[in-house]
């Protein structure tokens, strides 16, 4: 999974951590899946977030330059390709209802550093975490408050920001913190690393709550949540990832027919999943899904 500075920081104090650990065999959701392909000259490097009118964001790369730009896209409209002036390449990964796009950047000159930043109706208003060497923009919720990651070196930490004011989430013992979504009730989701081994977590109000899905070698990462609080994720196994959705503390697996594997990126307040499927050979389609 590819990643994946405005006011002062405040970080926070973890006042509630704990483990539920899910040890029941996942079913299957049954699913019904709208596929689409890369636009000419492409290739879909990542689906990501889903907004309310079902429009699609993630990342494109370019056949020719390998250049990653953003894209939206949705049924009605087709694709639509963004890269961020004078970037070397672009990524985009939550859009809200508003059409407020969040995403991240990296420079096309020396140190070539990332920045965050929110793209709407044209504008680009960039988000860097006070002191940061890079920061990354994963979520944006539709009341505005947002979350990320950010860095300094060799080490990776998560934000939310509210009003201007970043609070650091770190989730404990982990090595890097990425929190992937924030619904509009501002609950998080996202998952921490040590080693090779991700874990993913819920945070609320400071607390973590801690999600892993069975028996998962390398881990659990979540994608999205939606206001209802259902959760899309991902587990991890040696060379593959497998989507699956959490509701109820039970996990559904989601199936894409014939593929290898299929990834989630998020889901909205109808409970449509975006996602990607992979298939031997390397063929790759996006996916957007209705389960049950």
């Amino acid at each position: 999974m590819s990643l994946p500075r405005l006011a002062s920081a405040t970080v926070i104090a973890i006042t509630l951590f704990s483990l539920s650990t899910l040890m029941q065999a996942a079913q299957t959701a049954s699913c019904n899946f709208t596929t689409f392909n890369a636009p000419s000259g492409y290739s879909l490097s990542q689906v990501n977030g889903i907004s309310d009118d079902g429009t699609v964001v993630g990342q494109l790369s370019n056949n020719k330059t390998f250049e990653i730009v953003g894209f939206s896209y949705s049924a009605g409209a087709g694709f639509t390709e963004y890269a961020v002036p004078k970037s070397l390449n672009t990524w985009t990964y939550g859009l809200n209802a508003n059409g407020a796009n969040a995403g991240s950047y990296q420079d096309k000159t020396y140190p070539e550093n990332i920045h965050g930043f929110v793209l709407q109706s044209g504008k680009v208003s960039e988000v860097n975490y006070p002191k940061a060497t890079n920061t990354w923009l994963f979520n944006v919720n539709q009341v505005g408050n947002s979350v990320g990651s950010f860095s300094n070196g060799s080490v990776t930490k998560g934000f939310e920001l509210v009003n201007g004011v970043y609070t650091a989430i770190t989730y404990p013992s982990s090595q890097t913190t990425f929190p992937m979504a924030i619904n509009d009730n501002g609950v998080v989701v996202g998952y921490g690393t040590s080693g090779l081994v991700s874990t993913g977590f819920v945070w609320q109000d400071g607390k973590f709550t801690t999600v892993e899905y069975p028996g998962a070698k390398y881990g659990t990462g979540l994608s999205g949540i939606n206001d209802s609080g259902i959760i899309v994720g991902n587990h991890f196994s040696a060379d593959r990832i497998f989507g699956f959705i959490y509701e109820n503390d039970e996990f559904e697996n989601i199936d894409y027919p014939d593929a290898n594997f299929a990834v989630t990126g998020g889901i909205n307040n109808s409970g449509v999943i975006s996602g990607q499927a992979y298939f031997k050979g390397g063929n790759t389609v996006g996916f957007t899904a209705v389960c049950k």
